[in-house]
């Protein structure tokens, strides 16, 4: 049986299917809302792969980089067909957002957080997790009209947002002192 190839060619026109069918231009809502998730969830990998494996940091992000799959499945389905999804498996539930929650909390009672502007950069990881926070606050944005409330995709990246800067903190806390800039 010959192998299926990796290009189609159906995107030659500028659209781009979607989960459960449909098709819109690669410019719009979903495609930039989810290639935003996609970007973050690349550099999150980076992340990863500079921490370690086995380290803790690379236990925190997989989890998280399996929910961006969820998270990218529901973005890219039309909402005429959000109701075909399965919440946890292809759409975001408010669960999801609490294992965020409590991992922020868990962060945060194992370091004293800065007490002014942070410059990014104390360290690869932790810039590659400021970084990778800017990417899904940008897909925040994005998500804000891709998947309007009751959707879960919003409160999700806005809780990413923060898990990312609290981990970013917390790994420049592993390898350097706080230090104040002056």
């Amino acid at each position: 049986m010959p192998r299926e190839r990796i290009y189609t060619r159906h995107g030659d026109d500028g659209s781009t299917g979607l989960f459960y069918g449909g098709r819109v231009p690669k410019d719009s809502v979903l495609p930039r809302a989810y290639g935003s998730v996609d970007e973050a969830q690349a550099i999150l990998g980076m992340a990863r792969a500079e921490a370690g494996a086995g380290s803790e940091v690379e236990a925190m992000l997989v989890p998280i980089m399996r929910d961006l799959w969820v998270l990218m499945a529901e973005l890219a389905t039309l909402p005429e067909n959000r109701s075909k999804l399965t919440p946890g498996s292809s759409a975001v539930t408010s669960e999801m957002v609490s294992r965020l929650e409590t991992s922020i909390d868990g962060l945060d009672a194992r370091f004293d957080p800065p007490t002014e502007f942070v410059v990014p950069g104390g360290n690869t990881v932790s810039a590659w997790l400021d970084i990778a926070r800017t990417v899904v606050r940008r897909a925040e944005r994005h998500s804000i009209s891709a998947a309007p409330s009751p959707s879960q995709v919003v409160p999700y990246l806005n809780r990413l947002s923060d898990l990312l800067w609290t981990m970013a903190r917390w790994q420049e806390g592993q390898s350097l002192p706080v230090r104040r800039v002056s």
